[in-house]
Parts: structure tokens; C-alpha cells; sequence
């Protein structure tokens, strides 16, 4: 019985310290690549059924423009997967010099080199029957050298010298691009990075919501000036002020310069909540160019206002992801440069729905990784490239 009693007692425990090890989990976002993809592979879709039609009646092959923009997609992906492997902080010493090369490459399409298309001279001539928009350097260059910049002025930055500084330095490349390749959008785009990144960085909100709004009511101003005077501006030959006239009364020029933005109204307003369906559009017929800034007029008419959120959600959904990457960065140069990348993207897919609608003026800008160009679609995935190069320098402890 007492070995019985002996045996059935508790045992003491032993008081062991355990000490939790830490483990760091490396981090690679898999679903802002997914997002990518899903986009890329949306846009071939919607390209091919967007210009089989002009492509047959203007080259003569219905896939002439889903061949190229096939091509530019598997060259886009591998840039991607290079840039995405290359650590960002070894091209800091190399940002400043881009900064540079991109005010050089707009410089040449002043000179022999440079091309005209649709009476705009903005592209540069590469062998081959190609071409090369500098703009888009112009784009990635600011997305790597302001961060650079607002890193080493540190404090600096929260003066009005140091925010001077910045914008004189985004400012300038924005210049270039708007004076040397008469590109508006892409200037914009420009400057609103430059501009977005100092509201980041910097502690006060009160100044730059002042400033919006500003700027808001004196747009509003403008804009109500300009109608009233629209009779005697039309007599004016400035190819700008006829694309405020044709935003202000596109009927009026329905058979001129107003008739690709009347077609692309009447796509989107065909289209109901669910549209007529894949390849059933017939806007695409008359609409000039449709397969780049218009594309999404065709998307609505399609697919629907259905389609049109489907695609918006994704954007969402890719800004989201960016903004995931910028805030978990492991130190301020590559959360800036996510910020950047999310601006950039931003700014434009808010410039191009507002074209189509006709909120603002005709710009030519075009609908990130689903409208037709190899240079935008190159540079945008070599953006990704960093975003996913950043995301792989995060890690959380486990």
C-alpha cells in the first residue's frame, strides 16, 4: 500500500525557464503579384476585343496590337523579376545621375531623333519601327531620386525651404517633360508624385488641404471664365485651349475635335450595369485610337458599370497592397519609394476615368497595365519590380 501511495502521489514539476526564441520570417507579396497578373491578363482580354477591328482594317491582322502588347508583357515580367531581385538601396548613388538621363532622353526628342505620332512629338525612334517615350523614365526617375533626397534632408524638409527645395527639383523634371515632350499628363503626373511625397513626409496636413482647395475654387473660376468667353476663344488657334473648349461643349464639335469624346460617352452610356457583352461592342468601330485612353469607354460598354467597378476594385486592391508594402518597409527610402509607386499609379488611373467620363479635358493618358504601349507597360512593371523588391526586405518576428 505504501508504494501504492508512493507511486499515485503528483510528482513536483521542475521549474523550467523557457525562453521563446524570435524567428524572422522573410515576407514577399504574393498578392500584389497576383493582383498584377490578374490585371495584365484582363488587359490582353480587353485589348484584343478592343482593336481586332481597327487592327484588321489598318494592318490588316486582327492580333496585330495583342501580338505586340504579348511581346512587351513577357519582357515586362522578366524586368519585373530583375528589379524585384535587386536590393533598392544600391540604386540610391545611381537615382540623381537617372534624374539626369531622363532630362537628356526628353532633350533628344527636340532634335532628328526625335518622332511624331497623332501631332504630338514625345517619342524617341529605335530601331525596328519602334519607339521609346522618355516620358516614362522621366516618371521612375522622380520615384527613386525624391525619396533619396527627402532622406538626407531629414528634419530640413519640414521648413518652407526644404518643401521648396523638393518641388524645385520635381518641378523642374515636370517642366521638361511638359516643355520638351509637349506631354501634359505625364508632367502632372510628375509633380504630383513630387507633391505627394512631401505630404507624406511632412508633419502638417492644415497647409496642403489649404492649398487643394485653393486650387480647387481657382480651377472653378477658370473654368467659369472660359465659358463665358468661349465664343471668343474659339476663334484662337492654341491646340490646348481647343481641348478646354471641346470639354466644356463637346456637342458643339461632335464631327471635329469633340468626336472621340462624344463616341466615348455614348460607349459608356450604352453599356448599362452588365453591358452587352465580351466582343459585342460597337464603338470600338468609330472611336480613333480607342485601344490606348479609351479603353475603358469599351469596358463600359461591354461589360457594364459592373465591369467598370470590377476593374476599379482591382486598383483598390493594387494601391492597397503598396500602401501595405510602404508602411511595413524596413527604413525610409523604400517606403517612399512604395508611396511613389502608389502616387503614380494613383494619379493616373484618376486622370484617365476622368477623361473618359469627361470630367477634365483630353490628355492622353492611359489606363495602367490594360491600355495598349509597350514603354508605359514596361516601365509600370518594372515599378511593380521595386514595390516587390521592397516587399522582400520586410520581415515580422514569429
Amino acid at each position: 500500500m505504501g508504494n501504492i501511495r508512493q507511486m499515485s502521489r503528483p510528482r513536483p514539476k521542475k521549474t523550467q525557464t523557457r525562453e521563446r526564441k524570435k524567428t524572422k520570417i522573410r515576407y514577399y507579396d504574393y498578392s500584389l503579384l497576383a493582383v498584377i497578373i490578374f490585371l495584365v491578363c484582363f488587359g490582353l482580354v480587353m485589348l484584343y476585343s478592343t482593336s481586332a477591328y481597327s487592327a484588321l482594317v489598318k494592318y490588316g491582322d486582327s492580333m496585330y496590337f495583342f501580338k505586340r502588347q504579348i511581346f512587351f508583357c513577357v519582357f515586362g515580367f522578366l524586368g519585373m523579376y530583375v528589379a524585384s531581385r535587386i536590393d533598392y538601396h544600391k540604386l540610391a548613388p545611381y537615382a540623381k545621375k537617372l534624374y539626369w538621363f531622363s532630362v537628356l532622353l526628353m532633350a533628344l526628342v527636340r532634335t532628328p531623333l526625335g518622332k511624331e505620332v497623332n501631332g504630338a512629338r514625345r517619342w524617341l525612334k529605335l530601331p525596328f519601327d519602334q519607339q521609346f517615350q522618355p516620358a516614362e523614365v522621366a516618371k521612375i526617375a522622380i520615384i527613386l531620386f525624391i525619396p533619396l533626397l527627402l532622406c538626407r534632408m531629414g528634419k530640413e524638409v519640414n521648413s518652407l525651404r526644404g518643401v521648396v527645395r523638393v518641388l524645385i527639383w520635381g518641378g523642374f523634371s515636370a517642366a521638361c517633360v511638359y516643355i520638351l515632350t509637349e506631354n501634359l499628363s505625364s508632367a502632372i503626373i510628375v509633380m504630383g508624385i513630387s507633391c505627394f511625397l512631401i505630404f507624406v513626409v511632412h508633419p502638417k496636413t492644415a497647409p496642403f488641404v489649404g492649398i487643394v482647395v485653393t486650387g480647387f475654387v481657382l480651377i472653378l473660376i477658370l473654368v467659369a471664365v472660359l465659358n463665358y468667353i468661349i465664343q471668343d476663344a474659339a476663334a484662337s488657334g492654341s491646340f490646348r485651349l481647343r481641348r478646354v473648349l471641346v470639354w466644356l461643349q463637346p456637342e458643339q464639335y461632335a464631327s471635329g475635335a469633340g468626336y472621340q469624346v462624344m463616341q466615348g460617352l455614348y460607349a459608356v452610356g450604352s453599356g448599362g450595369f452588365f453591358g452587352k457583352g465580351l466582343g459585342n461592342g460597337v464603338q470600338k468601330m468609330v472611336i480613333p485610337e480607342v485601344q490606348n485612353d479609351m479603353i475603358l469607354s469599351i469596358i463600359c460598354e461591354e461589360l457594364g458599370v459592373f465591369g467598370a467597378i470590377i476593374v476599379l476594385v482591382l486598383f483598390g486592391l493594387l494601391l492597397y497592397r503598396l500602401m501595405f508594402i510602404a508602411q511595413n518597409a524596413p527604413d525610409m527610402y523604400g517606403a517612399l519609394i512604395a508611396t511613389g509607386i502608389f502616387a503614380h499609379i494613383a494619379i493616373q488611373v484618376i486622370l484617365n476615368v476622368a477623361v473618359v467620363i469627361n470630367l477634365i479635358p483630353t490628355t492622353g493618358i492611359t489606363l495602367p497595365f490594360i491600355s495598349y504601349g509597350g514603354t508605359s507597360l514596361l516601365f509600370l512593371m518594372a515599378e511593380m519590380g521595386l514595390a516587390l523588391g521592397v516587399s522582400r526586405k520586410i520581415q515580422f518576428e514569429e
